[in-house]
């Protein structure tokens, strides 16, 4: 490999933005951007009503509704590294996509509102993070409000997620007297809302100003050196290793809406984050991403219509190693078929260029006709290979689906095969009389599945619920009778054809376990 490719690989970070809804999520994003210089003018969020949308939110029912319920990808340029940011959904039916998100990145932001903590939707992505062991970072957001004290949040965070902490840097006050955070790790004040010459105030050895200032007489001055002081002596220690290893979060606090210490945030993040990380193949090998000379890849998200003027599906391809180059010839692992790619696309949200190249660590977009499925490996070389399978999440509630129009079949079964294929939503069809029934994680997935059919496809559907359901697929399908299905243990399909148990509770199921102790049933994630 070239020592160009090399080093492009090695500038390289690639992260996920994870929090609750209204966390400030989007806002720090279109801030992150601003310093990169791929937007002009951050679009804040809460401006709904002035046509000015989140540049990330790009979906109709997300401007609608405000909020991101599909991850969007970034990219942009900062002191020699080049960035790309994923924006995952914080709505929480939207877990399903937000987790295989966090399967395409090697390291995590995790925005924290100051006023509420560490929230359950937080927790739950913040479990997957663990689960890969992948670093991260955290940003304690909005403190130019009233929020909780910055001992009790770290505290929290110790105590909830069960990881060590380690303050970058600590607020001087809160709300409207809010004056600025203590930088321990470059070694200054960072005064709030002042202009860019008197940003900064120096630190003396002892730890406090440098200079003669109107802060030194507030109490809110006081009680952050005694914090400070109290951290130094009782707090966790630095370990740049336990950053890589995930057992150690930075923590950084500032108000992303004010675009106050996100710049500070964005510098330090970027001298601890991990390079492009190896990946696992099957078989167990480790692709690592500059020692792999050939190009590989993994399917992680498959988004359809981002451009409403053409029916145009995208595959969000993570490359692992090596180069792509457009009109390059790769092979698709699963089928073993190689192909050209002509068009291939990178994104700031809807504004799409075309990509003639990009290395590991990067996320590229390959336009779909139907050929790719999400956890697809595909390769620039002859030799393929298959890298782990993405986790798939085990749905909970279920609705039956019809197309209110009968003469509207065509586009309903198009319409579904295209959104399930995207991974939005799980597909089940009835044994004899081949009726369509949907699977999701929240309730939100079945308003979106609605808003898409009726919007992109033209077709009006009729959801009836069928309630909450567990779901456990057979390992031993040739062992399943038909006379097994009632109308509380209902057999069901896949969309891969696999037998499908659809159980009333946990009643029913222990109840149907006892009856088939020879039906081994499992579940998803």
């Amino acid at each position: 490999m070239t020592s160009k490719i090399e080093q492009d690989i090695l500038s390289r970070r690639t992260f996920a933005i994870i929090s609750h809804p209204d966390a400030g999520k989007t806002t720090i994003t279109e801030k992150l951007l601003l310093f990169g210089g791929a937007i002009r003018d951050a679009g804040t969020v809460k401006g709904k009503k002035s046509g000015k949308f989140a540049t990330s939110d790009w979906m109709e029912i997300e401007k609608q509704r405000g909020i991101s319920v599909t991850s969007s990808v970034m990219q942009f340029d900062y002191d020699g590294f080049r960035v790309n940011i994923l924006d995952t959904p914080g709505h929480q039916d939207f877990s399903e996509d937000t987790y295989r998100t966090l399967m395409a990145v090697d390291s995590a932001v995790m925005v924290v509102d100051v006023a509420k903590g560490i929230e359950a939707q937080t927790l739950k992505l913040f479990k997957v993070c663990r689960m890969r062991g992948i670093p991260i970072f955290t940003f304690i957001n909005k403190l130019d409000r009233q929020g909780k004290e910055p001992l009790e949040i770290i505290e929290e965070l110790e105590e909830v997620l069960g990881i060590n902490a380690y303050p970058m840097n600590w607020p001087i006050g809160m709300g409207k007297e809010f004056l600025g955070i203590y930088d321990r790790y470059n070694k200054r004040i960072e005064q709030f809302r002042t202009d860019e010459e008197h940003r900064f105030l120096p630190i003396d050895e002892a730890g406090e100003l440098a200079v003669d200032h109107p802060m030194k007489e507030t109490s809110y001055y006081t009680q952050a050196l005694d914090d400070i002081t109290l951290l130094n002596e009782a707090g966790n220690e630095f370990s740049e290793d336990g950053i890589r290893r995930g057992e150690l979060t930075p923590v950084f606090f500032g108000s992303a809406l004010t675009n106050f210490g996100v710049q500070t945030f964005l510098e330090t993040y970027l001298k601890f984050a991990p390079a492009p990380q190896p990946r696992i193949t099957e078989d167990e090998q480790f692709i690592d991403p500059v020692e792999h000379d050939d190009f590989s890849g993994f399917i992680f998200k498959i988004q359809a219509n981002m451009n409403p003027a053409h029916r145009d599906r995208i595959a969000f391809v993570r490359i692992v190693s090596g180069k792509f180059e457009r009109g390059m010839n790769m092979t698709l692992s699963r089928t073993g078929k190689s192909f050209k790619v002509s068009q291939s696309t990178q994104f700031l949200a809807d504004d799409r260029e075309t990509v003639d190249e990009a290395v590991a660590g990067d996320i590229i977009g390959l336009y779909d006709t139907g050929t790719y499925q999400i956890g697809d490996t595909v390769v620039g070389s002859k030799k393929t290979f298959q890298f782990e399978k993405l986790p798939q999440f085990t749905p909970e509630l279920f609705v039956r689906v019809t197309a209110k129009n009968v003469m509207k079949q065509k586009q309903f079964h198009k319409g579904i095969l295209q959104l399930v294929q995207e991974g939005a939503i799980q597909y089940y069809k009835t044994l004899h009389t081949e009726e369509v029934i949907l699977g999701a994680v929240g309730q939100l997935q079945f308003e979106v599945f609605e808003h898409r059919m009726k919007n992109e496809y033209n077709t009006e559907v009729q959801m009836q619920p069928i309630g909450t359901k567990i779901a456990r697929w057979i390992e031993n399908e040739k062992d399943v009778k038909e006379s097994m299905s009632s109308s509380r243990s209902m057999l069901v399909k896949d969309r891969f054809d696999n037998l499908v148990f659809l159980f009333e509770n946990e009643f029913a199921m222990r109840w149907f376990s006892e009856k088939n102790e020879n039906i081994k049933l499992y579940s998803l994630l």
